[in-house]
C-alpha cells in the first residue's frame, strides 16, 4: 500500500513509511564492538543503531568497525560501541517523500538513514532499499549523479542499481 497521495497529471510519490524496513537492530552504546560486530554477524545485516536508556543515539556501521577499530588496531573487547558510533543521527520520519530522503543522503554522504516518528525509532531505511524498490527512484539517482559526483560510499549502490 503505497502513503503517497495521487494528484491530477502527477504520479503517486513514494514515502520513506513504503519502504523502510521496520525491525531495526539496536545496540546499547556501552556493548562493546566485538558484541557489537557479532550481533551484525548474527543478523547478517550492516549496522546497528546504537541506544543509551532506550533512546537513538547514534549509528554504527561496518565501515565504522573497519575505519575505527580494525584500521586503527583497536581492541575490539576493549572498545566501546560509543566510541566508534556516528552521531549525532540524522533522522527522518516515515512522510518524508523518498526522492527528498535521497537528496539528503548525497548531502550528508550516508547510505543509511533512522526513521523516527516523534523521538521513537520506527524504521531504518537505506539507498540499497530506495534503489530496489522503484524504477522511478533509479531515475532520480541517474539525475542527481549526473549533477554532481556521487559520494563514494553511494557510488557503489549507483554502479550496481542505476546502469
Amino acid at each position: 500500500m503505497l502513503s503517497g497521495k495521487k494528484e491530477e497529471g502527477k504520479p503517486m510519490s513514494l514515502k520513506i513509511d513504503d519502504v523502510m524496513v521496520k525491525e531495526v537492530i539496536t545496540i546499547d552504546e556501552n556493548s562493546t564492538v566485538k558484541e557489537a560486530a557479532e550481533v551484525m554477524n548474527k543478523f547478517e545485516i550492516g549496522c546497528l543503531i546504537t541506544v543509551k536508556k532506550g533512546k537513538a543515539m547514534g549509528i554504527v556501521t561496518e565501515r565504522d568497525l573497519l575505519k575505527r577499530v580494525v584500521a586503527g588496531s583497536k581492541d575490539a573487547k576493549k572498545t566501546m560501541v560509543k566510541d566508534i558510533m556516528t552521531s549525532p543521527l540524522v533522522v527522518v520520519e516515515p512522510s518524508m517523500d523518498l526522492e527528498e530522503a535521497v537528496k539528503l543522503m548525497f548531502q550528508m554522504k550516508i547510505k543509511k538513514l533512522p526513521v523516527v516518528e516523534g523521538k521513537r525509532l520506527v524504521g531504518l531505511v537505506s539507498l540499497t532499499d530506495i534503489a530496489r524498490f522503484q524504477p522511478q527512484m533509479i531515475k532520480i539517482l541517474k539525475q542527481l549523479a549526473a549533477r554532481q559526483t556521487p559520494p563514494k560510499r553511494i557510488e557503489k549502490v549507483i554502479d550496481y542499481y542505476v546502469v
